[in-house]
């Protein structure tokens, strides 16, 4: 089972985009995948078709003790994974846990016990949906991950905000979770006719070589469409450039998989 944490504390990167759509991508590839939604906004739950307003039980429930995650898991009927939701509640978790003992690893505990008390390991991919923030829920999700994706934009602050993400990711490594890696740099909202996008992303393959994927998602109006009628794009339009894209992401990470496993 690996545990991906997709995350980058610059917003609006197509952060939840990649994790709906990837997660609906690898289902569609006959993967079994779960989508945690660790963002108070609680778009990916939207975007998956959950109606975040009236969720009787969320993410935050795990995070404070009170459920499990089995007990908190939907479907996402139109993406065909499975998904435990947030919403608003979850900007509390932070305050709620700061004196509490062991506090960064309430998620990897709740995976764990997840996959104890089934024979086997449920999901073949878990993605976490990390809010735009270094803060205590994304620490969270990084001491439970197997692997980092950062989804990022080619423009002239991406490489700014990166040396901060490299360097948290570097702490929780060294203190919390030691076989953390940063499995990949995805370009997204790529526009190959903008000069700079094309500078960016050159430097990015000069300094993190093979560690930049392949795929690059490009800028596309069904991808944006997409989450407005809650689905995934490749339920909306899988010809379109964004689904395509997203499904070839999904055979890069299960190839990357089999590479690592």
């Amino acid at each position: 089972m690996k545990i991906l944490a997709i995350t980058n504390q610059k917003g609006g990167v197509g952060k939840t985009t990649t994790c709906v759509n990837l997660a609906a991508s690898l289902a569609s590839l006959g993967k079994r995948v779960l989508l945690i939604d660790l963002d108070p906004q609680g778009n990916a739950s939207t975007g998956s078709g959950i109606d975040k307003a009236h969720l009787k039980f969320s993410i935050y429930h795990v995070l404070i003790g009170e459920k499990s995650l089995k007990e908190v898991i939907l479907t996402s009927e139109k993406g065909g994974f499975d998904i435990a939701p947030s919403n608003r509640d979850l900007a509390g978790a932070e305050v709620e846990l700061v004196n509490e003992l062991a506090r960064e690893n309430r998620l990897k505990v709740a995976i764990a016990k997840l996959v104890s008390a089934e024979e086997a390991a449920p999901y073949d991919f878990v993605l976490l949906d990390c809010p735009p923030a270094l803060n205590l829920v994304t620490v969270n999700a990084l001491t439970a991950s197997s692997a980092v994706m950062i989804p990022m934009q080619c423009e002239y602050y991406a490489l700014e905000g990166l040396s901060d993400l490299v360097n948290t990711i570097k702490k929780v490594r060294a203190r919390l979770n030691p076989t953390l890696e940063i499995e990949g740099l995805l370009r997204t909202l790529f526009d190959n006719r903008n000069m700079l996008a094309q500078q960016v992303s050159a430097q990015l393959i000069s300094h993190f070589g093979d560690k930049v994927y392949k795929t690059i998602i490009p800028r596309n109006i069904r991808l944006a469409e997409a989450p407005s009628y809650g689905v995934p794009v490749l339920n909306y339009d899988k010809a379109s450039k964004g689904a395509v894209a997203y499904l070839e992401l999904a055979k890069e990470v299960m190839r990357s998989d089999k590479k690592h496993g």
